[in-house]
């Protein structure tokens, strides 16, 4: 229950005081809540030590460009020559291949065993001048006692660096059989993984089972690339995922190794070239050439052990025995859970660093099979260790069972994940939220947070992807970072917020600037003893009018100030006048249509049925504006197969009556009184109809169906009775019968990721893009139901709900009696919102910066004005602005959205968000305060109104360039000075490659012949429209454990990373991203869960096919069930539980969704796509 809202201009009601100073018993934060300090910086003080984040990648190990000859007794792993080709085994990942001359510091004969540098990194005393602090210490990094940095204006990064500190003395000793060494007690030691990785079967070839088409299910993804599921991207694009549906064409070809005989499953396995101008890669663990090394200082050479590597320095310290905590300068054994290091730090407040010494070598390894036989590709024990999440390493070696060791590899869980960053935002930013001053960087969207208005609008109903602006368009260029805006300004507010106050000036009206027209807001300055207002947007004066005339304090400010909503707060409404509203007169409240398809598929799959059968429900649910009890909402029905049918059901009838327009060509309105009714009123008659249309359609035949001609009749009910509001139409087939809007069948998957996939993704026809124009100026909204068995061609039809602000629903093979459930709740969420019709938007910006792109669900008839028949909570627009003039350094830039629209009650309103940003003259500055989820949603919608004009490959191109010129710049700008081998992200976007691999993948962008056009074509209007919170699901779907949750809690378990390696053998999971939801359960699955959850004994006889879980009266059972309608009820679509056991078909589908693995369609895992960058990053630089 929100608060009742005082009356603001009642003198006889005592003024309530809005964003009034807190009194200080108020100052304090809320519990757990970290103080906000004012340069918007929430996790770290700007006095901090100047930090940089640093990864180094797996490809970069052994290497160096620049570097000197290593210090004396410095031990590396031999290296390949760079003359004649030497035995070189299958390796795992090193990245896309680079062509190019030698650098000239590598030798042109350089000897096996000549001791190169592996870092790019300058001597040790050159590395303590730019190593980070003891204090920000990464995970099993051992502390080197470090000086530390000055203090500098530089945002805080993330440091995982293990090569670049000299090793301990125990660890240069350390050789295999000894016990490791005590832990360092100044280490990071807060990651211990969730589970051991389960073996997954037949890892070669993942796709086995042939792919059968689910009925309401996500498609199966293609089988063309199963073989090569594996292979990293096409030579013509170094690096990027391939476009999907290539089969094998693009991937590189199995090499044989110089003087190796040829590997099974060798497509597993990536053989290049090293990067340009870098010595060659030591082996990999199971290179079989051993190479004699110079013994230690002070100690007798060691003799080479047959099969084994020494442990060098730089070869990183041994891994550690089962039970035992891991040595400095290593993560712990999967499986093993330790306790928090001694004076350990959350990760957010250490500099990101990877580099390739997070690899570790795997001693006890046996050579390769011999030449004939094929490699071996399983090992003996219950678990194996994959060289990258999901890709088998080929010739792995047979060894008797043995505590196992993990290969060497760039570990997966020291690398930036969203959980982490989540939970850590949690515990600084969560509590309240003051929005307050400019330029203040909000918590993340996932975060549970209460806002405190206090003249800037909330970060629910506006974000900024940056909150401190450059004053120039260079420094914008230079940055790359854009500066959008993500606004949804019908969001809700949750508990202990104020929905926004509703202020009415009568016939006044409200109090705008002379010039640029913006609305009275906090960002005006009152002058001249009260009689003049300055906007700060134009800097223009206007004169009070004399009824809102009032004193100024001591101070300058209204006496009166915290008496009006307007000069304190950040979001509020205004009641609009005549002025504002069409042909100068006030709206009447708006109408909802429901335009029902009842052609033959319609009617067999039972929708039909179903919906007269829910009707009295669903119009029961009708949303309640602001103040009112009840709703005041009228509804309408329309029925159509080959012609269109319209109902009186006038309260006053005994029986509706069915008027038939046979005239497709001239759609007219044939009733006008009875058409729109209220939902009470007319119940008597509205239940009549609803058991009369199933009778009357039950035996047709009708096939062939029409659908504009419907749209059109539901838009002439509107304009007829003077009225806005929304259709629903309910659809099922492409529309081919003789009428207009007929659509031909141009069905053709095989050009999804092509070049030539936008001639099936635009529209067909201009026909339906021009009925959606005609809707949004009527003020008629369309959310399009789609319930397709074939080809629907949503690629066209979806454009009059894209233009009207509508939203488009699929249900692929509907059947009720399995889907009916999921469709009314779909159905009732969709009516009962808040819903802001006729709308036209506006934002306004300070005077250096103008709004110039706009993306999202609208119509522009101009240049500035966005024209929104319908938007509710559940969507947003995003909105790019621009610099047409330099920022004056000293002024904050202001932003005010202004949205004039119609309410649910027919009340004609202005809902105004203002927000102000700090300019920056500092990169860094600009850097400390980016918004990445803002970013990130920006991008994709931009991104995919760009891939209706060009290739799906520039796109992509065009993001991953993007991503590292961000990071480019970063590093060269703000960064500590480094080895060029360290990743270095920001704090606040160390999770940029992550995201960006995930839009990659995401079926927007990437959707190939493996799925349906329409399947392509919803997931591009699903972007389109969402708002953030549903955004960050979808592109990183949740992962959530059932098989251990508390039941003595009712709340959603907290979720763990999207990687098969999380997942346990006896585990249960729930992985949702906003659209599907899959319930897996492990074959090890523990029978007291089966027992009290499904009620059987095993997994095995568990039954797949059903789409929701068994209502038992267990404990575990009421909680689980508990867990999954949580989930349901905080996204704003039911999704279909399907459940998928371990090894199952459908389990190729759920893989799809784990986004930090390889992709079923070969796209690139997280490790190395985060390689990918750091090449992609060096080249810049």
């Amino acid at each position: 229950m929100n608060p009742p809202q005082p009356n603001f201009y009642n003198p006889q009601q005592q003024q309530q005081n809005w964003g009034a100073p807190p009194m200080p018993s108020q100052m304090t934060s809320a519990p757990g809540q970290a103080p906000l300090n004012v340069n918007g910086n929430q996790n770290y003080q700007q006095q901090q030590p100047q930090q940089g984040t640093n990864f180094m990648t797996q490809q970069m190990a052994g290497m160096s460009l620049n570097g000197p000859p290593p210090a004396v007794g410095q031990q590396f792993p031999p290296t390949m020559n760079a003359g004649p080709p030497k035995q070189m085994p299958p390796m795992g990942f090193q990245g896309p291949p680079v062509s190019g001359p030698p650098s000239a510091n590598q030798a042109p004969n350089m000897q096996q065993n000549q001791p190169i540098g592996t870092n790019n990194a300058p001597p040790m005393a050159n590395q303590m001048k730019s190593a980070p602090p003891p204090s920000s210490v990464a995970q099993g990094m051992p502390n080197n006692n470090f000086p530390p940095t000055p203090a500098a204006s530089m945002p805080a990064s993330n440091n995982f660096n293990n090569n670049m500190a000299p090793s301990l003395p125990g660890q240069q000793q350390q050789q295999q059989g000894r016990p490791p060494m005590p832990s360092n007690p100044i280490t990071n030691g807060t990651h211990s993984p969730i589970g051991v990785p389960t073996p997954q079967p037949n890892q070669g070839s993942q796709n086995q089972f042939p792919q059968q088409a689910q009925p309401g299910m996500p498609p199966a993804m293609n089988q063309q690339n199963q073989g090569s599921q594996n292979q990293f991207p096409p030579q013509s694009q170094p690096g990027m995922p391939p476009a999907l549906n290539q089969g094998n064409q693009n991937q590189f070809p199995p090499q044989q190794q110089p003087g190796m005989p040829p590997v099974a499953n060798q497509q597993n396995s990536f053989n290049q070239p090293p990067l340009t101008g870098q010595p060659r890669m030591p082996p990999m663990p199971n290179q079989p050439q051993m190479v004699s090394q110079p013994p230690m200082p002070g100690q007798p050479p060691m003799a080479a052990q047959p099969g084994m590597y020494q442990n060098t320095p730089n070869s990183g310290p041994m891994p550690p025995m089962p039970g035992q905590p891991p040595m400095p300068g290593q993560p712990p054994m999967p499986g093993a859970q330790y306790p928090p290091m001694p004076g350990s730090q959350p990760p957010s407040f250490q500099q990101n660093t990877f580099n390739q010494a997070q690899m570790y070598q795997n001693p006890g390894q046996m050579p390769p099979a011999a030449p004939g036989f094929p490699a071996s590709n399983q090992r003996p024990g219950p678990m194996q260790y994959n060289t990258m999440p999901g890709q088998q390493y080929p010739g792995s070696p047979q060894y008797p069972q043995a505590p196992q060791q993990p290969q060497r590899r760039l570990d997966p869980d020291q690398m930036p994940n969203p959980i982490q960053v989540m939970s850590e935002n949690q515990k600084t930013n969560g509590g309240v939220f003051s929005a307050n001053q400019a330029g203040l960087v909000p918590p993340l969207v996932t975060t549970k947070f209460v806002t405190q208005d206090q003249g800037q609008s909330g970060p629910r109903y506006i974000r900024s992807t940056m909150y401190n602006v450059p004053v120039n368009s260079d420094m914008m260029k230079q940055a790359a970072v854009p500066f959008s805006l993500i606004i949804s300004p019908l969001a809700k507010t949750v508990e202990n917020e104020y929905p926004p106050p509703i202020v009415d000036f009568g016939e006044l009206g409200p109090i705008r600037c002379i010039r640029c027209k913006a609305y009275m807001c906090p960002f005006m300055q009152f002058i001249d003893a009260g009689r003049r207002f300055q906007c700060l947007l134009c800097k223009a004066t206007t004169e009070v009018p004399a009824e809102y005339f009032q004193h100024l304090d001591h101070t300058g400010q209204r006496v009166d100030k915290y008496e009006r909503p307007e000069l304190v707060l950040g979001t509020y409404e205004f009641v609009a006048t005549k002025d504002y509203c069409r042909n100068n007169t006030y709206p009447k409240p708006p109408a909802i249509i429901f335009v029902i398809d009842v052609s033959y598929n319609n009617v067999k799959s039972g929708l039909v049925h179903l919906l007269c059968g829910q009707m009295k429900e669903i119009v029961k649910n009708l949303p309640k504006d602001q103040g009112h009890d009840k709703s005041l909402m009228k509804v309408g029905f329309i029925t159509y197969n080959n012609t269109v049918h319209f109902y009186n059901i006038k309260s006053s009838l005994a029986q509706p009556q069915m008027m038939v327009v046979g005239d497709l060509q001239e759609m007219f309105m044939p009733l006008l009184d009875g058409f729109l009714c209220d939902p009470e009123e007319s119940s008597a008659v509205i239940d009549a109809l609803m058991d009369q249309i199933p009778k009357m359609f039950g035996d047709t035949r009708e096939t062939e169906t029409i659908l504009l001609p419907a749209i059109q009749a539901g838009l002439e009910a509107l304009k007829a009775s003077e009225t806005t509001g929304k259709l629903l139409v309910f659809h099922s087939t492409l529309p081919v019968a003789e009428a207009p809007g007929k659509l031909k069948n141009r069905d053709d998957r095989k050009l999804l990721g092509t070049e030539k996939e936008k001639t099936v993704l635009t529209p067909q026809c201009t026909s339906y893009n021009n009925l959606g124009q005609d809707c949004v100026q009527s003020g008629c909204s369309v959310d399009l139901f789609v319930f397709n068995n074939s080809y629907i061609d949503l690629a066209t039809i979806g454009q009059v709900s894209r233009l009207s602000g509508g939203e488009i629903y699929k249900y692929t093979y509907f059947q009720a009696d399995i889907d009916g459930h999921r469709l009314i709740q779909d159905i009732i969420k969709n009516v009962s919102r808040n819903v802001a019709f006729d709308g036209v938007m506006r934002v306004r910006t300070s005077t250096g910066v103008r709004p110039t792109d706009f993306y999202g669900h609208f119509f522009m008839s101009n240049t500035t004005d966005l024209e929104i028949a319908a938007i509710d909570p559940s969507k947003s627009i995003a909105i790019e602005i621009k610099h047409d003039d330099k920022l004056p350094p000293e002024e904050n830039v202001y932003i005010q959205v202004a949205l004039l629209y119609t309410s649910c009650s027919g009340q004609r309103r202005l809902r105004i968000l203002n927000l102000s940003l700090k300019a920056c003259t500092q990169l860094a500055d600009l850097f400390r305060s980016c918004d990445l989820d803002t970013t990130i949603l920006f991008l994709a919608k931009q991104g995919l109104f760009k891939l209706l004009e060009h290739t799906p490959r520039q796109i992509k191109d065009g993001l991953v360039q993007r991503a590292a010129q961000i990071l480019a710049c970063y590093r060269k700008n703000c960064a500590t000075p480094s080895s060029a081998g360290q990743l270095i992200l920001p704090e606040c976007m160390k999770l940029l490659p992550l995201y960006i691999n995930c839009l990659l993948k995401n079926d927007a962008f990437s959707g190939g012949s493996d799925i349906t056009l329409d399947d392509r074509s919803y997931a591009i209007y699903f972007v389109l429209s969402m708002d953030l919170p549903v955004s960050v699901s979808y592109f990183y779907p949740r992962l959530i454990p059932l098989h251990d949750v508390d039941l003595d809690r009712d709340d959603i378990p907290d979720p763990i990373r999207c990687t098969g390696e999380k997942m346990l053998d006896d585990g249960a999971y729930i992985l949702e991203n906003g659209i599907y939801m899959f319930m897996w359960l492990g074959l090890g699955l523990s029978p007291e869960f089966t027992q009290s959850v499904f009620g059987v004994q095993s997994v095995q006889q568990i039954d797949t096919d059903r789409n929701s879980l068994p209502v038992l009266e267990t404990k575990l059972s009421k909680r689980v069930r508990g867990i999954v309608n949580r989930i349901q009820q905080d996204k704003n679509r039911c999704m279909r539980v399907t459940l998928v056991r371990q090894r199952d078909k459908l389990e190729n589908v759920l893989r799809h969704f784990l986004v930090e693995d390889r992709g079923t369609d070969g796209s690139a895992s997280y490790v190395d796509f985060l390689c990918h960058m750091h090449k992609e990053i060096r080249a810049l630089l």
